[in-house]
């Protein structure tokens, strides 16, 4: 196909119609840098929409002698080129696709090429997120449309129109030079043009983009929250709920707007299960919580060990055969089958099932008690089992772990007793009653002889002491109420749920609680029984139990209205003497401290921890994505703030021969 002329120009230009295979890259382009794929792409998606609406400017290719080869060189317009020939590669077009041009042999090629690309001002952005928007409301296109004429992928689309749709009035602000395009994109988290001038009114000179979002956000639920996770956007979508979405950062699942609606979707859930619980274990009672209502006030009972039925001792042995027979049997196997694998897990899941049940709760506490059914930190359900209110409290004398453990031949019997005779020792007879009781004033007078004795005897017999101190702090411990205990001796427990969210999810806090667990299992129900069993644990044991009792009262919170400097110095004596090494139970990440601290502590952690080069290279990030970055750096560490650092003990200097002498010279001196 050879050229054809369209229009005459001035004598500098020519307009003609040029087959696309007879077009190449004019070596006196002045662009050297290649056009991205996308620019490309966004040519292409154009011209299959409008057509080339800007002629090519083009040059003949001449050979050596000077005559023209039928070819021509591009000197404006090598990404419409480029494009078309993308768009012969898609079988869009045909290679001889005529392409209007303009023949320009007068003027410099490199000059025309240079001014193409330096004189003009591109589009300011926000007229052209409002062009989108206007494509969008005017023509009806949609995002995949719009992005198919343009080039661009849908996600764009949408982040221009999400901008095209900001308040008039922070637009103008935008166009002014007064925001920044990253705080014009935190605006447009939301499309209500209220709220957005209205957080734009409230913000001082500094217009973080941080905080712009979380003012726009302040009244919303992350998605990431541990409600929204426990529901699942499906069941809270289909529910009725909108979810806010941030086109321009990672928002982990958008903001859930009605708060309302999620909080009645977590309690129905939470009821549902506490219902179950119910009905499947028998409880007398189930509640649901968000959190674990540590004010309850209840006794709590705990498990204890049961005998398996023959036919589960059966089947638990019939589990763990198979178990050991499929692991000798793919022991080298480098990868489980899809199957095997699956069995694997069934026969784990039932022989920790039929395990569980060597552990079982006494029918009356079941029949009395209750559990709390509660939100987990990470959105799964916690359910706390043994609950006893002190209504359901058994009336009867004979009494079960920590109620009223008085029997008939107790001494408050006896006491009560003679207070129904009054407290005076005059005899009204000659002959007195063989049965009469002792006076008050009598009993007050001789136990207090005994308690006398006991305490001259008790401080010859330390080993008798530490049975006494552990049968007191236990007695109060593990059986609330039951006033059983003779030393004074009286734990203060403070509870850490309430100075920090989710320490009781902890791995740390779930070891803690399963280390009370495993002695609550092991104590007598009858709290008269538990000095016999405190006397007969092993030496070892009997020290654990204590060190356990002792470590559940200490209290080392600094709260702000307090001011304890010799509580915390002692606090620091501790950690010494137990050698607390706290990177063994926590980390620093973005939710438990880099988040919560200002960017010049983030960068402070990271050069402690890493390196000053790495603080520098995240100097300039965003807060949110300097503590996630931080995070990533930091975890692997071993660094710590310095509230959670332990003083390496100073070792004592040694004496030498010469201080021993000079102290022995100062003695003589003295004398």
């Amino acid at each position: 196909m050879s050229a054809k002329r369209v229009e005459t120009n001035p004598e500098s230009a020519t307009g003609i119609l040029i087959p696309l295979n007879k077009l190449k890259k004019s070596p006196n382009n002045a662009r050297k840098t290649p056009h991205s794929e996308a620019a490309i792409e966004a040519y292409a998606a154009s011209i299959a929409a409008k057509g080339i609406l800007q002629n090519l400017v083009v040059e003949p290719e001449l050979d050596g002698e000077g005559a023209p080869t039928g070819f021509y060189f591009v000197t404006i317009g090598e990404g419409r080129r480029l494009a078309q020939l993308l768009r012969v590669k898609r079988k869009e077009i045909k290679k001889t696709e005529p392409i209007r041009c303009i023949v320009d042999t007068a003027n410099d090629p490199h000059e025309i090429s240079l001014d193409e690309n330096v004189t003009r001002e591109n589009m300011h952005p926000a007229d052209q997120f409002e062009a989108f928007k206007k494509l969008a409301d005017e023509r009806g296109f949609g995002a995949e449309e719009i992005a198919a004429r343009f080039g661009v992928t849908p996600h764009v689309v949408r982040q221009r129109l999400r901008l095209g749709a900001v308040s008039p009035r922070l637009m103008q602000v935008y166009r002014e030079g007064e925001l920044t395009l990253e705080q014009l994109m935190a605006f447009a988290i939301t499309a209500d043009h209220t709220r957005q001038e209205g957080v734009f009114d409230r913000l001082s000179y500094t217009r973080d983009a941080s905080t712009i979002r979380r003012l726009l956000t302040e009244t919303h639920v992350s998605a990431t929250d541990r409600r929204a996770r426990f529901v699942g956007i499906d069941a809270y979508t289909e529910a009725g709920g909108t979810i806010l979405r941030d086109l321009f950062t990672e928002d982990r699942g958008g903001y859930l707007e009605d708060v309302a609606l999620l909080d009645f979707l977590v309690t129905a859930k939470l009821g549902r299960a506490a219902d179950a619980l119910r009905e499947a274990e028998g409880w007398k009672w189930t509640e649901a919580h968000l959190d674990f209502p540590h004010a309850h006030g209840m006794r709590r009972t705990y498990p204890h060990p049961v005998e398996l039925s023959t036919d589960d001792q059966a089947a638990l042995g019939a589990a763990r055969a198979e178990f050991d027979r499929l692991t000798e049997q793919h022991q080298t196997a480098d990868e489980l089958t899809d199957d095997v694998d699956a069995r694997f897990g069934e026969l784990e899941a039932e022989i920790d099932r039929l395990e569980g049940k060597r552990q079982a709760y006494d029918p009356g506490h079941i029949a009395r008690g209750g559990a709390f059914v509660i939100l987990n930190h990470d959105g799964t359900i916690r359910i706390e089992r043994g609950f006893i209110r002190p209504g359901d409290e058994q009336p009867q004398a004979e009494c079960e772990e920590g109620g009223d453990t008085s029997g008939p031949d107790d001494t408050n019997g006896d006491s009560s007793q003679a207070g129904e005779q009054g407290d005076g020792e005059q005899e009204t007879g000659d002959e007195e009653e063989e049965d009469r009781p002792l006076s008050d004033m009598l009993v007050r007078d001789l136990t207090a002889h005994r308690t006398l004795g006991l305490r001259l005897n008790l401080a010859e017999h330390p080993e008798v002491a530490i049975v006494a101190a552990t049968h007191a702090l236990t007695t109060q411990i593990f059986y609330l109420g039951a006033d059983a205990h003779i030393v004074g001796i009286q734990p203060l427990k403070t509870d850490l749920a309430a100075h920090a969210d989710g320490i009781e999810d902890t791995p740390s806090g779930r070891a803690c609680a399963d280390r009370h667990a495993n002695w609550a299992r092991q104590m007598p129900r009858d709290v008269t029984a538990l000095w016999t069993f405190v006397a007969e644990l092993d030496p070892d044991s009997r020290l654990a139990l204590f060190a356990h009792c002792v470590a559940l009262t200490v209290n080392a919170v600094r709260l702000p209205w307090e001011r304890k400097p010799r509580t915390i110095a002692t606090a620091d004596r501790l950690a010494e003497a137990v050698s607390l090494d706290m990177t063994g139970y926590w980390r620093p990440t973005a939710r438990s401290y880099l988040g919560r601290v200002t960017k010049a502590r983030i960068l402070e952690a990271v050069r402690e921890g890493v390196s000053e080069e790495a603080a520098e290279r995240m100097a300039d990030m965003k807060k949110f994505d300097m503590a996630e970055a931080a995070e990533q750096l930091l975890v692997p560490t071993d660094w710590l703030p310095v509230l959670l650092r332990t003083a390496k003990p100073v070792a004592e200097p040694v004496e030498t021969p010469s201080d021993v002498e000079g102290g022995e010279a100062y003695s003589e001196a003295a004398e």
